[in-house]
């Protein structure tokens, strides 16, 4: 039985959790970090020497770091579609995959710590410029690779899918003044349909507002 420990209302924990139910892994999940139990003891530590969420165990395999976690489930439990065996057929796709999950969802993160994370008094605008700065040009990269779309493989759903849309929750949710991007827009209507990203991504975060 695979078991995923942490947090529902962390992003790199939906990610994980969107991913097992998209393939249809049988799965626990155990509430770690901000207010369950700790990453810091001995025992979480061992699992994940950094001291944060995810880690996730399969059988004897014990893993951290949520895109390597998403691809070894792709790997391991995906199919032709979800993860495409062809080596340059997955690389293509991996290369999104590894710009969504880091450059992409960094920058939309910086917009969630300030306007979910920092405390209103300490909150100074001049970081959410420099953040919207950032995010701005990513999007309109995003918007521009996703074109029609469906999806980032066309018709074909991939874990590609998820390392870049995992963030889009919080990208729209969040108090910013976003760019109009109609492909972005509609690649977002298109993951609400799903209902793994509903149940999993579509999560309250207000239980973290304040906290730094």
């Amino acid at each position: 039985m695979i078991t995923v420990y942490g947090r529902r209302n962390s992003s790199s924990v939906q990610l994980v959790l969107w991913a097992l139910h998209e393939i249809g892994v049988d799965h626990e999940r155990l509430d770690y970090g901000h207010g369950h139990a700790s990453t810091q003891s001995d025992d979480f530590l061992v699992m994940n020497p950094m001291g944060r969420v995810p880690v996730l165990t399969d059988g004897a395999l014990c893993l951290f770091e949520s895109a390597a976690i998403l691809r070894y489930l792709g790997a391991a439990y995906g199919n032709d579609v979800f993860w495409p065996k062809d080596a340059g057929a997955r690389a293509r796709l991996d290369v999104w995959a590894e710009w969504g999950k880091n450059t992409f969802a960094d920058a939309v993160l910086d917009i969630f710590v300030y306007d979910v994370r920092l405390d209103p008094k300490t909150r100074d605008p001049a970081i959410l410029a420099r953040a919207v700065d950032a995010v701005t040009p990513l999007a309109d990269i995003l918007d521009r690779r996703i074109g029609q779309g469906p999806w980032l493989d066309g018709e074909r759903f991939s874990f590609a899918d998820i390392a870049c849309g995992y963030v889009l929750y919080r990208y729209y949710a969040l108090d910013w003044d976003r760019p109009d991007l109609a492909n972005l827009a509609g690649y977002y209507e298109r993951l609400q349909q799903r209902p793994a990203f509903r149940d999993h991504v579509m999560v309250s975060y207000e239980a973290l507002r304040g906290t730094y």
